[in-house]
């Protein structure tokens, strides 16, 4: 006997999803292995990494980052937030964008709603410093080697992001050596790689998915496939 339509309705809302958004971006289930971080009583263990609106709306990450090669703008920020289905950590500089400019922005973020802001490498300890002074969420600094480490803690940052591509691992494994800090790390494109970076000591992982036009492709060929 066949399910009615309404019995495959019920059998969703018991499973909390919506009937027309079934499909989204999910997180490889290795990151459920790492500890999270604890901000505003959410346990963080994924994090999404994506400036596509549309996949940062599809997912079910804990939360989602922000960060992109240009001078972030409130127009933007306030965009994603209004979209986003899951607390955000807001991009707001380092590196094109320096001085008080950073920690305005990073005030601008929390009044937004933004879960916590992130800052990139070449940030100055004084900058940074700044941004600390500046708001009441969490503040991560990211570092691509652990000679930036001591300064970023020094300056007040609440959360290290390892970002050292294949030599991620190693790095977190070095912080936590070194320092009594919570770690974000980058993943890597693998289960293995994502594992071992939790192994080494990172509490959350941030998560690249496919591009927009990858998805869109596998789905046309998907449907090809039907009409075949």
């Amino acid at each position: 006997m066949m399910r009615s339509d309404y019995q495959k309705r019920l059998e969703l809302r018991r499973d909390f999803e919506d009937a027309y958004k079934k499909k989204y971006i999910s997180m490889p289930k290795v990151i459920k292995k790492a500890d999270g971080i604890k901000v505003k009583g959410r346990r963080i263990r994924s994090v999404l990494n994506s400036t596509d609106p549309v996949i940062v709306r599809n997912n079910n990450a804990d939360a989602g980052m922000i960060v992109y090669p240009f001078t972030p703008e409130p127009v933007i920020i306030q965009s994603f937030i209004q979209i986003s289905h899951m607390p955000l950590v807001i991009g707001v500089g380092g590196g094109t964008t320096v001085g008080k400019r950073v920690a305005h922005l990073a005030l601008n973020a929390e009044f937004m709603g933004a879960l916590a802001v992130i800052v990139n490498s070449p940030l100055a300890e004084k900058d940074l410093k700044l941004v600390v002074e500046e708001v009441g969420i969490p503040v991560i600094a990211t570092v691509v080697s652990e000679n930036q480490v001591e300064a970023k803690i020094r300056a007040g940052a609440d959360i290290i992001n390892a970002a050292a591509a294949s030599k991620t691992p190693q790095l977190v494994e070095d912080i936590k050596r070194e320092y009594d800090i919570q770690v974000m790390a980058t993943g890597g494109p693998t289960d293995e790689s994502i594992l071992n970076t939790i192994e080494a000591g990172a509490s959350a992982i941030s998560y690249k998915p496919p591009g927009i036009n990858e998805l869109m492709s596998e789905l046309m060929e998907r449907y090809r496939q039907i009409e075949k």
